[in-house]
């Protein structure tokens, strides 16, 4: 359904930038939505899992500055976060023995059967999301998206 239609827009978009933009943001919202429902029903959010399943693939500790430069999302208070699934008992803190001042976060044996058990759905859930693309749809989409952060990167070096 086109995206004028969906929202009952009665004029056009003024560009098709502004539509484009649009319907990033509408697919945003619908994915955030469905993800913080499904992670919900776990126990995390998005970005708690996101700290978990960074940790797994890291197969190490990692420094809370690590963690954020691997994170999906931007998140400005990943101790926040590390705080909560400590809380949890889904990771621990590790003080660096050569330097003091640097803490490693380490994943838990209950972290990783969390993080493995909400994967596991989760595969299905991705593959149902993208069920009307085929895949060389799909790496188009992946190609265009990444056109789109490139721009995002050259808007943010404009002087203002």
């Amino acid at each position: 359904m086109k995206l004028q239609e969906e929202l009952h827009r009665p004029i056009p978009f003024v560009s098709l930038q502004q539509e484009a933009l649009l319907n990033l943001l509408r697919i945003g919202d619908q994915l955030e939505v469905r993800l913080s429902r499904y992670f919900r029903e776990h126990g995390l959010t998005l970005s708690r899992f996101n700290v978990l399943r960074n940790l797994i693939l890291a197969d190490r500790p990692l420094t809370c500055g690590e963690i954020g430069d691997r994170m999906i999302q931007v998140v400005p208070a990943i101790t926040s976060l590390v705080d909560h699934l400590e809380n949890q008992g889904l990771v621990q803190r590790e003080r660096c023995d050569e330097d003091r001042r640097v803490v490693h976060v380490r994943i838990t044996k209950a972290g990783r059967k969390l993080a493995d058990t909400a994967m596991k759905p989760l595969n299905g859930m991705e593959t149902d999301l993208f069920a009307k693309l085929n895949s060389t749809e799909l790496k188009s989409l992946i190609g265009l998206a990444e056109k789109v952060r490139e721009s995002f990167v050259e808007y943010d070096k404009l002087p203002s």
